[in-house]
């Protein structure tokens, strides 16, 4: 198997406002995401490889999103990680290059980070929506930067791609106000 990163794509989400409410400073989430071209030979170490890519795309997507943000690691506060495979790829190579070192590489970039990155893997067309869950970088539980952002990529990903992305939240929801019961 041999992957090859054909695009990388920064969407960067600025909530100025919720129902009519100015958020100041305004909520920002960034998502860093990358286009892998995916070729299989047919090798028995195809998720080998593709631990070691989602470690490589970790770093790599944690430093475009912070440079969208325009912050240090310390100012993040919330984040997650998603991967949605074309229609030709396994669910399990999205997985791959998720969980065994994808979040252990993104935590290592960003100060106090601890928590295990919530995350999602589907499979869909080119164009289909994904939906990224967050949740806090020192607290799984903080009510308050349970979010999500999406990101809809119009050529991506085409039956042999997998979508790969990251995003990063500076902090909770706005206006959040929920508590536990």
């Amino acid at each position: 198997m041999s992957v090859q990163v054909t695009r990388v794509i920064v969407h960067l989400v600025e909530r100025c406002a919720e129902f009519g409410v100015p958020v100041v400073p305004p909520h920002r989430q960034a998502v860093a995401a990358a286009v892998l071209k995916m070729a299989d030979e047919g090798t028995d170490g195809a998720l080998d490889m593709l631990y070691a890519t989602g470690a490589e795309l970790g770093a790599l997507l944690t430093g475009r999103a912070l440079h969208a943000l325009g912050c240090t690691p310390a100012d993040i506060q919330g984040y997650g990680k998603a991967a949605l495979v074309g229609t030709g790829v396994p669910l399990e190579y999205g997985a791959a290059l998720l969980h065994p070192r994808l979040g252990k590489a993104v935590r290592e970039c960003l100060a106090g980070a601890t928590t295990i990155m919530p995350s999602v893997t589907k499979r869909g067309a080119a164009g289909a929506c994904l939906d990224i869950p967050t949740h806090g970088i020192a607290d799984m539980w903080s009510f308050d930067h349970f979010d999500t952002v999406s990101l809809s990529v119009p050529d991506s990903p085409e039956p042999d791609e997998v979508l790969i992305a990251i995003a990063l939240a500076e902090r909770g929801r706005p206006l959040a106000r929920v508590r536990p019961g």
